[in-house]
């Protein structure tokens, strides 16, 4: 996701910076200018590598741009939203743990739930490798990006 949004943007490639894989530069000719973070910690830790960037940055929280799993929604669904709950998303409770707040925006990409609700189950469906046609995978990389896109040309 982050480097289909980086070649969209014709971004630099990655230094490592605040335990993660940081590009810089704008989003698109003309656009806003644009920090992309991927954290390079575990998913459940990643308020470790946004919070010190967020910090940085002295960005407001409202300015903080998540893309995230969601297994509460169908795989191929794209939803944006601003706070909300964290559903039990282990990472989004790193992240507003670190952020000292979950009022950021979100990109959710759905990647559907197992059929099961053991946590072992569900933990190994997240982490694992996609199950369905990479021709399908891409094309929701392609709406994710998309809906990031829009979010940032809109501020």
């Amino acid at each position: 996701m982050a480097a289909e949004l980086a070649e969209r943007w014709g971004l630099p490639q990655p230094r490592e910076r605040y335990r993660g894989r940081l590009r810089e530069g704008r989003a698109g000719d003309g656009g806003p200018r644009v920090a992309l973070l991927e954290p390079l910690t575990l998913m459940n830790d990643a308020g470790r590598s946004v919070g010190p960037a967020r910090g940085a940055y002295r960005l407001p929280l409202e300015r903080v741009l998540v893309i995230h799993d969601e297994i509460d929604l169908p795989f191929g669904e794209v939803r944006t939203r601003v706070g909300g709950g964290l559903a039990g998303h282990n990472g989004l409770k790193s992240l507003k743990r670190e952020l000292g707040g979950s009022d950021f925006a979100r990109v959710r990409v759905g990647v559907g739930r197992p059929d099961s609700t053991d946590p072992e189950i569900v933990a190994s469906y997240v982490l694992g490798r996609f199950r369905e046609p990479a021709d399908e995978v891409a094309a929701l990389v392609d709406r994710a990006s998309d809906a990031v896109a829009a979010l940032v040309a809109a501020g």
